[in-house]
């Protein structure tokens, strides 16, 4: 894993245990994947999530979520902000996802927010990553 995007190997790790059919992954945590992981699981695309310590390391156990035929819950996710090439919107500017099927995952001045919430708020930011 590389030490400068902990979001991006997160997305990877995640995309690439669904495609494989894992139930369960453990990666690194941080505040931003926890907060990812938070709206992955409010949104219905995996089944929980769990923080936990081992010593001074901190982990985040995803467990993935399938749907009939063990087609996985999460059919794309994509890193939309990179660290070489940051993309901001306004919240009047974020764009819907897949017609609204998918969800912009944004960092915001309140906190990590679906595109829908921070809509809502009326509060613009980084946005992160889709999922669909």
């Amino acid at each position: 894993m590389s030490c400068s995007d902990f979001v991006a190997d997160f997305l990877t790790v995640i995309r690439n245990a669904a495609t494989a059919r894992k139930d369960v992954v453990t990666l690194p945590a941080s505040k931003t994947c926890a907060g990812i992981a938070a709206i992955l699981k409010e949104e219905g695309f995996i089944e929980n999530y769990k923080e936990f310590s081992e010593g001074a390391k901190k982990f985040i156990r995803v467990h993935l979520k399938y749907l009939r035929g063990r087609k996985p819950a999460i059919q794309g996710i994509q890193k939309v902000s990179t660290p070489g090439r940051r993309v901001y919107s306004a919240s009047s500017a974020i764009r819907r996802i897949r017609g609204g099927l998918g969800v912009a995952i944004i960092s915001t001045p309140k906190g990590i927010l679906t595109d829908r919430r921070a809509r809502e708020e009326k509060v613009g930011g980084e946005i992160i990553c889709s999922v669909w």
